[in-house]
């Protein structure tokens, strides 16, 4: 049975959520899965792990800090696994923008990563003005306003292809 370690940065949770949905398809491929917050990540050592996924989300057009911090110092241990990284955000509701080919921040991820992943993903993330407090609300909804997209600040709008998460997961689980 592999050990593979799924790694989540996130600032609202979909990270998370497309994370927990990664694990429940690895596990039924017979993985024992550990999912943990980059945060926790750095006491459980990586060494131990058949397989890693770095996963991150995008706030006002940046990957956190601690991300590529993580990286720098753990990227001859990620290279030497079966690895993958994917990135979630809003810019990937759009067709044109939901390959690692074409996303701006997978690209910029890459520019500034020592870690260049095996596998990678872009999918598109989450709205949920509701629970956004007053600045990033305002934010997030001028974001929208000049990138056409919705905002109703009422309302929680899901991008997330979830069969493409579902392909994604049973490709790392194969490999």
């Amino acid at each position: 049975m592999n050990k593979t370690l799924i790694i989540y940065s996130t600032v609202d949770g979909q990270t998370k959520a497309i994370c927990e949905q990664i694990k429940r398809i690895n596990q039924e491929q017979g993985a024992k899965v550990t999912l943990a917050s980059l945060e926790d990540a750095e006491t459980l050592g990586l060494a131990q792990f058949d397989k890693i996924l770095v996963a991150a989300s995008i706030r006002y057009g940046k990957h956190r800090p601690a991300l590529y911090q993580f990286i720098n110092r753990h990227h001859a241990v990620l290279d030497a696994k079966h690895n993958a990284f994917f990135t979630v955000n809003v810019v990937a509701r759009k067709p044109e923008k939901n390959t690692p080919e074409t996303n701006p921040y997978m690209k910029k991820f890459l520019e500034l990563s020592l870690w260049q992943p095996q596998q990678l993903a872009v999918f598109a993330g989450k709205i949920d003005y509701p629970k956004y407090r007053l600045f990033d609300k305002v934010m997030i909804r001028f974001i929208m306003w000049m990138t056409k997209g919705p905002t109703d600040t009422s309302g929680t709008f899901e991008f997330t292809d979830w069969n493409k998460v579902d392909e994604f997961a049973r490709a790392f689980a194969e490999r």
